[in-house]
């Protein structure tokens, strides 16, 4: 019977393949990482890209919208509300603007306001929308170390009333501030059109019909089919400034400002910012 030998040699070829079979499949593996880390990287640098030119021209076209505002004739004259398209860096950007008691402010809203806003604006039914309105008024009245009323600093502070969890507070941030300084009423004339449901006893068809009436440039709105218990016609120093911007790849940016048109004497600026935020807009999804 004839026996076949295996040389030493053939094993070590052997083992040498395996080897480079490990190898090769070992630098696989690296380069797909990092290929990904790279196209991660480049996904990353380029959304930080797009969130500093979204940035640098909402900001633009704010500051554009604040010129117009505070230099003759139109300083001094304060208007509720105004949208104004201003072409900068080869786009048009719609700057939107505000008084800031155009929305409900949580420090200063009566329960009534509140429990309104919960209800039509937040999606609770009647008894709820009044207990937490209650529940709202509590926690802006707790006492803090000085013995003064805590209140709340910003509009997220919502959240730490209990039953206002994020769903609500998301529903709900549109249409609010902390920082009105107004009367606890609601300028209706700056009151984007989800909160005119509010005004409106949550008739959306009215609040609907007021705001494109705006839209078309009426003079001023008709706010006798409102609750006027909750109006306070007032315009103050402190707006709400937004401003669209269309993106490159076809999105929409967003830039917010809170100002207050005294002057900031620190700055050297004919008014004060004091909230900025800044966010690229999801549209809703088709037949959502």
């Amino acid at each position: 019977m004839m026996r076949r030998r295996s040389t030493p040699g053939a094993g070590r070829r052997g083992i040498a393949l395996v080897a480079v079979l490990w190898i090769v499949a070992a630098l696989s593996i690296a380069v797909t990482g990092i290929v990904h880390t790279i196209r991660s990287e480049t996904r990353a640098i380029g959304a930080s890209r797009r969130m500093l030119d979204l940035q640098a021209v909402g900001e633009a076209a704010i500051m554009l919208a604040l010129q117009g505002m505070t230099a003759p004739p139109q300083a001094g004259q304060r208007v509720p509300w105004r949208r104004v398209d201003l072409p900068y860096d080869g786009r048009v950007v719609t700057v939107e603007v505000n008084a800031l008691n155009g929305f409900v402010d949580i420090n200063r809203a009566a329960p009534e306001l509140l429990a309104a806003l919960f209800a039509v604006a937040g999606g609770l039914k009647g008894p709820a929308a009044a207990a937490l309105a209650q529940a709202t008024v509590q926690a802006r009245q707790q006492p803090d170390a000085t013995g003064q009323p805590l209140r709340f600093e910003a509009i997220e502070d919502l959240m730490r009333v209990p039953g206002v969890d994020y769903d609500l507070y998301a529903r709900l941030r549109p249409l609010i501030t902390a920082d009105a300084l107004g009367s606890g009423k609601v300028n209706a004339q700056a009151a984007p059109q989800e909160l005119l449901a509010v005004l409106a006893d949550g008739n959306l068809a009215r609040a609907a019909a007021l705001s494109h009436a705006r839209l078309q440039g009426a003079p001023a709105m008709d706010t006798s089919t409102l609750r006027t218990d909750f109006i306070d016609g007032g315009v103050g120093t402190r707006y709400r400034m937004q401003a669209f911007v269309p993106m490159a790849d076809g999105s929409l940016g967003v830039v917010l400002r809170t100002v207050d048109l005294n002057p900031d004497q620190r700055a050297g600026l004919p008014w004060r910012i004091f909230n900025a935020e800044t966010w690229m807009h999801v549209p809703p999804e088709k037949g959502g």
